[in-house]
């Protein structure tokens, strides 16, 4: 059978297709819509239109209907599985772009303080009480201890830079010295969860892995690391002065996306995650100065924001049921154990680096915000049966009920004048 054969649909297949695709398209610019006239983050209006779609709401009340448009045949779960990929890759390819120069030295110390104290630490007791707790019965097929591990670990730790940066720009506090310091704290964990997660996903499948397996799949995700962190940003300048510069100056989006595509091919050939090839490729580009690729990555930001991003958010909500799959023990469990952690860390840390208590508030409920990665890790450990259908659940609602909190509390902390630092009293608004 050749290719062509291979993936032939009928005019039948298609329509279904497509008009599942324009549903989900639809359902998420709707909910985008709505949330932002309510003052609340898009990306949770995107999978609340979803949701609407799946088996919570649509599927259960026309569950025939829902079947015929979404499950009509066996590839088109695999078409729409295909669109959601290429969503969460260029997802993380643009937050990989955007985390660069958010860094203020000035803030060093706290930044550093607070990345020990509400991520790394409540990283390591994650890992810790889940040798300590039975999560078998939330541990997907593929599961071990080990990944299960890493991956509650950085449930419990993970903070979304997309999200925050959007409350931040909503509320026009996105020049002030609190902005910086959480997207700091954010760029650098997430840069480490996320190879938290390579390391899971790579170890999954075996029961009990040997320490040899292990050790390779930490090797393997450094080295990867490293050539994304410091060996790829040092070609891109140079090929940014030299006369191999014409390889970028022909196309510069259709470059970054290759860059990106590259770097994802071989994460899949390593067996370390893809999403971590393209958020190391958007580190990257972002290194180069901003004249070079700050045209084609814009491009590439409005069109991915506008299809894929908003398809891969549905996609997530429509793979929610919260009929039959939500389990109300592991969602409350989880909620307060991960905000308890990573506030209290957070909320200790800022004692002892002596910043006032609403200061380390403040810092704490931005820092608890899980957003778009908490997501990301949900549907990755998800799809990868890592973790089961009801700790997936879960753990998106987490992701979406920590943002909400977050914006409502950044929103009552502005409209009360409150400083949002001890030294911020007087800019606030700061300037964008």
């Amino acid at each position: 059978m050749t290719l062509a054969q291979s993936i032939t649909l009928s005019n039948l297949e298609l329509t279904r297709f497509f008009i599942a695709l324009v549903l989900l398209l639809f359902s998420a610019y709707a909910g985008s819509f709505l949330f932002d006239k309510l003052k609340l983050p898009r990306v949770i209006g995107e999978i609340f239109g979803g949701l609407l779609l799946g088996p919570t709401v649509f599927g259960y009340l026309f569950p025939a209907s829902e079947n015929w448009i979404f499950s009509a045949y066996p590839s088109e779960g695999q078409l729409l599985s295909l669109v959601s990929w290429f969503g969460l890759i260029l997802l993380m390819f643009i937050s990989g772009v955007e985390i660069h120069g958010t860094f203020n030295r000035e803030d060093k110390r706290t930044a550093v303080a607070f990345l020990l104290g509400a991520t790394i630490l409540p990283f390591l007791i994650g890992v810790g009480v889940s040798r300590v707790y039975d999560f078998s019965p939330y541990a997907g097929p593929n599961s071990n201890p080990l990944s299960l591990s890493i991956i509650i670990g950085i449930a419990v730790a993970v903070t979304s830079i997309p999200v925050i940066s959007k409350i931040f720009l909503d509320l026009k506090i996105m020049g002030t010295r609190y902005a910086r310091i959480v997207l700091a704290i954010a760029t650098v964990e997430d840069s480490i969860l996320y190879a938290g997660l390579a390391i899971a996903t790579g170890v999954a499948g075996a029961s009990a892995p040997s320490t040899s397996t292990i050790t390779y799949a930490i090797a393997l995700t450094a080295v990867f690391l490293a050539s994304g962190l410091l060996v790829l940003p040092r070609v891109l300048r140079r090929l940014s002065t030299s006369r191999a510069k014409l390889l970028m100056e022909a196309s510069h989006s259709r470059f970054a996306l290759f860059l990106c595509f590259v770097f994802v091919a071989a994460a899949a050939l390593l067996n370390v995650n893809v999403v971590f090839g393209a958020f190391l490729a958007g580190i990257a580009i972002g290194t180069v100065p901003q004249d070079v690729f700050a045209k084609a990555t814009g491009s590439i930001r409005k069109i991915s924001l506008a299809l894929f991003t908003p398809a891969y958010f549905a996609i997530v909500g429509l793979e929610l049921d919260l009929i039959h799959q939500f389990d109300i023990a592991i969602f409350l469990g989880f909620l307060l154990f991960s905000s308890g952690l990573k506030i209290a860390g957070a909320l200790g840390v800022g004692k002892l680096i002596r910043r006032s208590w609403l200061s380390s508030v403040n810092l704490a409920i931005g820092l608890n915000a899980r957003g778009g990665p908490g997501i990301v890790l949900a549907t990755i450990a998800f799809g990868a049966g890592l973790i089961s259908e009801p700790f997936f659940v879960a753990l998106v609602l987490i992701a979406i009920v920590t943002s909400l909190v977050t914006g409502y509390w950044l929103r009552y902390t502005q409209a009360k004048g409150w400083p949002l630092l001890d030294e911020d009293k007087t800019s606030q608004q700061g300037r964008f």
